[in-house]
C-alpha cells in the first residue's frame, strides 16, 4: 500500500498565505484560486514558488510574482518565485471557489474543456456564455479578443449587459 505524502507544516502555511495573494486584475479571486501557482518547495529556511502564466507574455505575471514574494516575505529567509511554462495552465486548472468569485465579480467563468466522456472542444470560444449578472443563456460573443488574452467580451440579450468570459484553454 502507498501512502500520500503528509504536507510539511511550512509547505502548508505557505500554501494559506498564497491563498491571500490576489490576482492583480480580479483582486476577488487569489492566484490559488486561478490555478497559477503550479509548485511550492518549502524547508530549511527556503520557500520557491512556481508560477504558471495563463498565456505567454500575460501582463499580470510581474504584478503576480511580486505579491508573492512580499505575501512570504518573513516566513523563510530565502524566497525564490519563478514562471514556468513546463507545464501548460489550463483553464481546468480555476477551482471551484474559484469559478464562483469569477462569477461574484461578474466575470463568467470558463466551460469545462474536457470530460470524462468527451474530448476537447476544437474551438472553445464558440459556444455561449453564461452572463455572470442574470444566468441567462442567450448571450453572444462580441469579441473573441478582450483587454487580455485570457478573456473574451461577451453580452446578453436578457439583461442586456456586457460581461467578460475568461476563455476555454
Amino acid at each position: 500500500m502507498v501512502s500520500e505524502p503528509v504536507p510539511r507544516p511550512l509547505e502548508s502555511a505557505v500554501w494559506a498565505a498564497l491563498a491571500d495573494v490576489p490576482d492583480p486584475e480580479i483582486p476577488t479571486v487569489s492566484v490559488v484560486d486561478l490555478g497559477v501557482v503550479h509548485r511550492v518547495e518549502a524547508e530549511r529556511g527556503r520557500i520557491r514558488v512556481e508560477l504558471l502564466p495563463t498565456f505567454v507574455g500575460c501582463p499580470a505575471v510581474e504584478a503576480m510574482r511580486r505579491g508573492v514574494e512580499e505575501r512570504l516575505a518573513g516566513m523563510a529567509a530565502q524566497v525564490e518565485v519563478v514562471t514556468t511554462f513546463r507545464v501548460p495552465w489550463t483553464s481546468d486548472r480555476i477551482t471551484a471557489e474559484g469559478r464562483e468569485r469569477l462569477r461574484g465579480s461578474g466575470f463568467a467563468p470558463p466551460v469545462k474543456a474536457v470530460t470524462a466522456d468527451s474530448a476537447p472542444a476544437l474551438l472553445p470560444l464558440l459556444p455561449s456564455a453564461i452572463c455572470p449578472h442574470c444566468g441567462s443563456h442567450r448571450t453572444t460573443l462580441e469579441n473573441a479578443f478582450g483587454p487580455t488574452l485570457c478573456r473574451s467580451i461577451h453580452h446578453c440579450s436578457d439583461c442586456r449587459q456586457p460581461f467578460e468570459q475568461f476563455k476555454t484553454v
